[in-house]
């Protein structure tokens, strides 16, 4: 058994190596820290996370960027309108033997890796879509009747343009429930496009080092669960919740006029567990409430199902989560 100093050591070397992967993400990655930030929660929960943002900002050159930083298998799927179950999961194929025998044999799709990049996923139609729910949700695949078991860790990283409409299949509630994280990335700053120039049109090329393997990242995610989460701040957490509910007394005026369905309990799960990776990511073993705020707005902003009103106004579900975190520490007398 090791001791309590070894262990503090180890769980030391693990977080002194997640920064050492952001550093590396930043040799490609120009700007970006919160959603690079947010991208490393979701995998040290063992969750997947699903990027948004406008063509050309580097979504899939993130994902890309971290696989190589990770010593993972990794698989591409370009989501269309014609790509088929079979196309992501695999499918039995007849082959003949040397004897001349024939049998069916399995031939994994790009499901069977580490991480996925499932690029453009709301181009896809809602049939293909639902062959990831089985792998995001239970880490199994069935195929003909047979249950096959996905690779561990396991991670869906996908990416959508919020602004296509045309040849585009929102993705169902059920669904967007399963990505622990909904990660906005915006434009970048104005000196970061001088960066981005620099770095994108000169003859230098960019270079990271493969820092994890999965070995250590099932260590690492095992280290996050035993972060440790006070009473007070589990009562919180749940009174958050609750303050999306727009039928519950103790919810926000925001909430009760735009919001028609609140956060589920599985909303609550992930944003306890991402409260805690992002504790351990800043080199805590406790978490605090500030990790439970700046986790609240991207693991719960696709969680909120708005009415015919908050629809037709266009408000932002991140304008209603801070005002329910403003309600809520009003409500607990939280400074």
């Amino acid at each position: 058994m090791i001791s309590l100093e070894e262990k503090e050591k180890e769980l030391k070397y693990y977080q002194d190596t997640l920064q050492e992967v952001k550093q590396e993400i930043g040799k490609v990655i120009v700007g970006q820290e919160e959603v690079i930030e947010q991208l490393i929660w979701a995998m040290v929960s063992d969750g997947h996370a699903l990027l948004e943002g406008m063509p050309g900002v580097g979504k899939t050159m993130l994902i890309r960027t971290v696989s190589e930083v990770l010593s993972f298998d990794f698989s591409r799927i370009q989501f269309t309108p014609d790509l088929m179950p079979s196309d992501i999961t695999g499918t039995k194929m007849i082959e003949i033997h040397e004897n001349g025998k024939q049998s069916f044999v399995f031939h994994e799709g790009p499901i069977f890796s580490n991480i996925v990049l499932a690029d453009e996923i709301n181009r896809a139609t809602p049939k293909t879509q639902s062959s990831l729910l089985e792998a995001m949700a239970e880490k199994t695949v069935t195929i003909m009747g047979e249950t096959r078991k996905v690779s561990s860790p396991f991670f869906v990283l996908a990416t959508q343009n919020p602004i296509d409409m045309e040849g585009t299949y929102p993705l169902p509630e059920a669904q967007m429930d399963r990505f622990l994280l909904k990660i906005n990335m915006g434009y970048p700053k104005k000196e970061e496009l001088y960066e981005i120039i620099k770095r994108t049109t000169g003859t230098e090329s960019y270079h990271v080092q493969k820092l994890l393997d999965t070995e250590k990242m099932q260590k690492i995610q095992l280290a996050v669960k035993e972060i440790l989460v006070s009473q007070e701040l589990l009562d919180y957490t749940v009174q958050l919740i609750m303050a999306t509910h727009p039928e519950e007394e103790h919810a926000s005026e925001l909430v009760k006029k735009y919001v028609r369905y609140g956060v589920g309990p599985r909303g609550v799960q992930s944003l306890i567990k991402v409260a805690k990776a992002r504790a351990f990511c800043s080199g805590r073993f406790h978490v605090s409430k500030g990790d439970i705020k700046h986790a609240a707005i991207p693991v719960l902003r696709h969680r909120l199902f708005l009415n015919f009103e908050g629809e037709a106004s266009g408000i932002r579900e991140d304008l209603i989560l801070e005002d329910a975190i403003q309600y809520t520490d009003k409500v607990l007398n939280v400074r």
